[in-house]
């Protein structure tokens, strides 16, 4: 039986990754004349940025990490004026409020950036347990994000269904033991997912309540 649901954000929640590569190929291109491609730029997605900069930097030897850093992040600032939600997050999280599930957030961001989105876009208040970077000592791949969220949420992850954008998270889930369901955005639908659930073009695709009802079938 499935008892509660645990959301990524970036990506997941709003789609701050399509954002972030457009500024990283701009400045990339701008300052180094290099070309930064959506599959170079996707192995850091769900994981942490060093695995970006350290890609950068064999890349370009000459890139300065702080310059980039500090024009990508003035450029993230710039075009994302107003954070919308992805279409449908809103009805899961009140879909899974309404049905009695507990509601957990994993992330491999840092919890001022999460908590700082989820406060401007009124929804931190569905969340029972928030677990980001500051929190562990691995970020995804690694699993260590959603084991806390369980152990928070006083579940097991087979009770459990967590929603993920990218391959670092979906892996992150499966390891964990919970059941993935993976709904990409723009920038990482073109990413291989072999292990997950179901997969969805967006949460808009199929209702929660009939995801709840396949997955309580099947135990």
């Amino acid at each position: 039986m499935i008892k509660a649901v645990i959301f990524d954000f970036d990506g997941l929640i709003i789609d701050t990754e399509t954002i972030w590569y457009e500024c990283f190929k701009e400045i990339m291109k701008q300052e180094h004349q290099h070309d930064l491609s959506m599959k170079d730029y996707s192995t850091c997605i769900g994981t942490s940025s060093r695995v970006l900069y350290e890609f950068l930097q064999q890349a370009v030897p000459e890139m300065e990490e702080e310059r980039i850093k500090e024009l990508t992040n003035a450029c993230y600032m710039k075009k994302a004026t107003q954070p919308d939600l992805r279409p449908g997050v809103l009805a899961y999280l009140k879909a899974a409020k309404k049905n009695g599930l507990k509601i957990g957030l994993a992330s491999s961001s840092g919890r001022e950036w999460v908590v700082g989105y989820l406060q401007k876009l009124e929804i931190i208040g569905y969340f029972e347990t928030i677990v980001t970077r500051d929190d562990v000592e691995k970020v995804k791949p690694d699993p260590a994000l959603y084991i806390k969220a369980l152990h928070n949420l006083g579940v097991n992850g087979h009770d459990a269904i967590a929603f993920e954008d990218s391959l670092h998270g979906s892996n992150a889930a499966m390891a964990a033991g919970i059941h993935c369901i993976v709904v990409p955005n723009p920038v990482t639908s073109h990413m291989e997912f072999k292990d997950y659930h179901l997969r969805l073009t967006s949460m808009e695709e199929k209702e929660l309540n009939d995801i709840l009802k396949d997955f309580n079938m099947d135990k």
